[in-house]
């Protein structure tokens, strides 16, 4: 018997054979995989480990390094959780950016 997702998140992969959590996550890979094509991004990197207070890990989607100098931590959510919306407050009180959350 195949367990359901409990936010009906399906797992799929990539052509390039890489796995994700979700078809947004992949459809999120594949706009930046264009963006880096295009010049506007130098380079991303998927799912970024971060350390909070309490032995915690918050792990990003994706951090993206853009032409211009500038870096993004984005996460693609379909559902915002209580423990997401916690660890994202303690990752913008610890670390010097914002989290975007992206849909």
């Amino acid at each position: 018997m195949k367990l359901k997702h409990k936010y009906n998140a399906k797992p799929c992969e990539s052509a390039d054979g890489i796995k994700f959590a979700s078809m947004r996550e992949r459809s999120w890979y594949l706009k930046l995989k264009i963006l880096q094509v295009t010049g506007d991004v130098l380079f991303f990197i998927r799912q970024v480990p971060f350390d909070l207070p309490g032995k915690t890990t918050y792990r990003a989607d994706f951090m993206v390094f853009y032409t211009d100098g500038s870096i993004k931590v984005l996460d693609v959510k379909g559902v915002e959780t209580e423990v997401f919306k916690l660890k994202k407050r303690q990752m913008e009180e610890i670390y010097p950016f914002e989290i975007e959350v992206v849909k």
